[in-house]
């Protein structure tokens, strides 16, 4: 959930893009015919983002909310080159960022895309999926990382910056109501302890929402039931040494986002009755599987839905040592997930799924960075995390192939890395840059098994592999003017390999694949022409190397899943950004992304044949295009007025997605689509309230977030149709 305040200090988006506050005094609308500055720590230290060589975006907590973004999938529609899927529309997020993702409904692989809390690594997919709320930002900074970050990634980072203890007594609290019966809240308050502490406690909650229901029986799905807590206290021990504590629970009982039918569903392979395709938008099914009753907590009156824990506790202590300053973060973070999903979007028994996870994640990360103004920056450290990960994932298919399916497995990940990285301005106008790493990975898949129906398939099996890979940037920034940046860099990323944990009756199909690699070149410029307009853009060109692809295999049971490294591969593309306020009170932000790749050597599966055929058939890939979306666009127009006493804000943003093109064909392409929402917000000049309507998906479009297929259903997910509601807010 996201942050809705008054206080709010910025609204922004793309390439640092600085927005007009929701709740504004006069001099704010009378003066604010300037694009203001906005500060990021993408490079461990506090800084302008203009003076950042490198793209990334910034979305504000006002942005957050006038956008509706209440979990990360959603960040998508708010910052370009940055897709995220549902896989099969469950709570596993598909990040993908400039082309650079991983598809998988499993949990056990790391993502291409790091995502981060309070400098704190998530690197289960999974424990992504919690509320967003008392967020001050979110920064998605784009292309390899790791000279800089406790993981090494190929695509980009994704950090969540929460807002921190204040000096002074403060609270304030926000209510949403929406369409659908929807309800977001939060709340918190802030303030001194002690003469040396400052403590915050914030709470979120999102209900309701149900805009989905069952074709056959009419019951409806989709309620949202989420709750968050995060304490934190920030303790100056000394004066030279502070520890910022930060203590946070939360849980999801929420139901899915339930799959539809694309096709007519023919079950029991025509034996059994025929599901015309669903006409209807809000139209979908489900209904449980007998086994999935017997062995686990579900019953018979269970929806597609959820039940995860969480919770966690970080410490981030500070010690100024003179000119540099020594920094130790201390972190764990649990997860209890229980997830059911119908894939077959029916009453059928054909594709009924159930994940059982445990997570448990440990880390340190340990560095030293200069404490000066001159022109010799540095920091170096060492990072070290454990992760444990014990899964149950089970599929039934009764109706069709007569079986149940028990996967069930434990995994372990050590690491350990040190980093460093430097950046020396040998004159005010060139800068050069820095940095390496160097990584050891050990990656343990233990007890493995796979049994169908009561009858192990594949007994236990364990697997292992590792990575000791070198990863490093070399940049250059030059700055002509005061207000003009350009900026080169070489850098290159490294994803773990990882393992396919589907069900499988082939030992070989869970053997491991290999680390992908990445070589990153790229040229920027970030630009600031007059004070109302600011202009970034960037170019990239992408070198693969064993680039993680998800193919299938085929089995007695059907295809399943695996994935495999295509040897060579490359991606190309770039983004424009712009931000101008060219009269008082007005802010329009702007953004534009390309993407496009090929495989230069890739021999593939070709599913659609494999599936007419009944053997593996194979082509070659080489030249061919990479799967995803080429274009995205998107922006806002903000209008603030002084009327009377009060301040009135208005904005329209939008958002347009390219076709995003499937690996498994054609029909699975998800078409290109519109997205626009509008709000119109009132508040007392200098007060301490405001109210704000809104819609969202304003022109109601139809339109479809992933497609896929499971056994013999073809289903799709379809995004939320027009919403609207009214937002209120107080704070002291």
């Amino acid at each position: 959930m996201k942050r809705f305040l008054v206080g709010a200090a910025i609204g922004i988006m793309g390439a640092a893009h600085a927005g007009v506050s929701a709740a504004q005094t006069k001099s704010d609308t009378q003066e604010a015919n300037k694009v203001s500055e906005v500060v990021v720590t993408a490079q461990r230290r506090e800084q302008a983002a203009q003076d950042v060589g490198i793209a990334l975006s910034v979305i504000g907590a006002d942005d957050l909310a006038q956008r509706g973004v209440t979990n990360v999938n959603q960040l998508q529609n708010a910052t370009p080159s940055l897709d995220i899927e549902p896989a099969f529309g469950s709570g596993q997020a598909q990040f993908r960022l400039r082309g650079v993702g991983f598809q998988d409904y499993a949990t056990n692989n790391t993502p291409t895309v790091g995502v981060y809390v309070n400098e704190v690594a998530y690197p289960v997919p999974i424990m992504t999926q919690g509320l967003i709320f008392d967020v001050q930002r979110v920064e998605v900074l784009r292309g390899p990382q790791g000279t800089l970050y406790g993981r090494n990634t190929t695509g980009g980072a994704i950090n969540f910056v929460t807002n921190k203890p204040t000096a002074t007594p403060s609270g304030g609290a926000s209510v949403e109501f929406g369409r659908y019966n929807a309800l977001k809240a939060e709340g918190y308050i802030s303030g001194p302890i002690a003469d040396n502490i400052r403590g915050r406690l914030a709470v979120g909650t999102e209900q309701g929402g149900a805009w989905q229901h069952n074709r056959e029986t009419g019951v409806s799905l989709g309620d949202a039931d989420k709750f968050a807590a995060r304490a934190m206290l920030d303790i100056d021990a000394t004066e030279n040494f502070n520890v910022l504590v930060d203590v946070h629970s939360g849980y999801d009982r929420s139901e899915n986002t339930g799959l539809y039918l694309t096709q007519d569903f023919s079950t029991q392979f025509g034996a059994g009755p025929t599901i015309p395709a669903d006409k209807d938008y809000d139209a979908t099914g489900w209904s449980i599987s007998p086994d999935l009753v017997r062995d686990t907590r579900l019953t018979y009156s269970s929806k597609p839905g959820r039940d995860n824990h969480t919770y966690g506790a970080s410490a981030n202590a500070n010690w100024t040592l003179g000119a540099v300053k020594l920094t130790n973060i201390a972190a764990y973070d649990y997860l209890h997930r229980e997830e059911y999903g119908d894939y077959d979007a029916s009453s059928s028994i054909a594709a009924d799924v159930y994940f059982g996870s445990k997570v448990k994640v440990w880390s340190d990360e340990l560095r030293l960075s200069s404490n000066t103004d001159g022109p010799l920056q540095w920091v170096t450290g060492v990072y070290v995390s454990k992760q444990q990960l014990r899964e149950r994932y089970y599929s039934d298919f009764l109706d069709n192939y007569g079986l149940s399916a028990r996967v069930s497995y434990s995994q372990e990940v050590t690491s350990a890395s040190v980093f460093g990285q430097a950046e020396y301005a040998f004159t005010d106008q060139w800068k050069l840059i820095g940095g390496l790493r160097y990584e050891k990975e050990t990656r343990k898949l233990e007890d493995f098994t796979s049994a169908f129906a009561g009858a192990t398939a594949l007994p236990k099996t364990s697997v292992e592999t590792d990575m000791k890979p070198l990863t490093g940037k070399l940049a250059l920034e030059y700055k002509p003017l005061d207000h003009v940046m350009f900026y080169g860099s070489i850098s290159k990323g490294v994803k773990s390999g990882g393992f396919t944990t589907y069900n499988t009756a082939n030992s070989a199909a869970i053997a491991a694949f290999r680390p992908e690699t990445l070589w990153a070149y790229e040229v920027g410029v970030k630009s600031n022409p007059t004070p109302s307009l600011q202009v970034n853009g960037a170019m990239f060109f992408y070198d693969y190397k064993d680039q993680q692809v998800l193919s299938a295999r085929l089995t007695a049971n059907g295809l399943v899943g695996s994935f495999v490294n295509a040897p060579k591969s490359q991606i190309w593309g770039g983004e424009l950004e712009l931000t101008w306020a060219p009269i008082r009170g007005l802010m329009i932000n702007q953004s534009a992304s390309y993407k496009d790749g090929e495989f230069k050597e890739y021999n593939a599966l070709d599913v659609a044949a494999t599936r007419a055929a009944g053997v593996e058939v194979y082509t070659d890939k080489s030249g061919d295009p990479i799967p995803f979306g080429n274009w995205t666009y998107g922006g806002s127009v903000v209008y603030s007025a002084d009327v009377g006493d009060f301040v009135v804000r208005s904005e329209l943003n939008y958002n347009w997605r390219d076709k995003q093109v499937s690996w498994l064909g054609d029909y699975y392409d998800i078409p290109s689509y519109w997205l626009a929402n509008a709000s119109v917000g009132v508040s007392p000049a200098n007060g301490p309230w405001s109210a704000t309507v809104w819609v969202r998906n304003l022109f109601d479009k139809k339109y479809d977030l992933t497609r896929n297929f499971f056994t013999e259903a073809e289903v799709a997910q379809h995004g939320l149709p027009r919403t609207y509601g009214i937002r209120l807010t107080y704070n002291y």
